[in-house]
């Protein structure tokens, strides 16, 4: 298995929008949960959004709810986080990687993380 590589960051104004691309490899990629986590500086990477391999079923954390918008396309072994509305408070580098748990939200039910893309929002 091949690390998946994030792209679609970059520096944006509050109430902006950026879209986050997640391209993994493999054949079993439609198995797996998909999920993309933050991490901003001084402070623990923490769960953003996934969707659940089986029904793409996505869920998100509060802080992101009605903002953020997750999707696959198990076609093309991409994932996709759509941010819209973004507050700088969003400001992180984004990583994407993969579970086999069942709605997987900690950082240890994930493996094969990305290198992550940085995102920056201004006021």
């Amino acid at each position: 298995q091949v690390q998946p590589v994030e792209s679609g960051g970059g520096l944006v104004q509050a109430g902006g929008s950026l879209r986050l691309s997640c391209a993994a490899s493999g054949r079993t990629f439609s198995r797996y949960t998909m999920g993309w986590f933050r991490q901003a500086p001084g402070k623990e990477r923490e769960f953003v959004a996934a969707i659940r391999w089986i029904g793409s079923i996505p869920y998100y954390a509060d802080s992101v709810k009605g903002r953020f918008t997750i999707s696959r396309d198990n076609a093309k072994n991409t994932v996709y986080l759509q941010m819209n509305s973004l507050k700088p408070e969003d400001t992180a580098v984004y990583y994407c990687a993969r579970s086999s748990g069942v709605y997987p939200r900690a950082t240890n039910e994930y493996d094969f993380w990305g290198q992550g893309t940085q995102v920056t929002v201004s006021s």
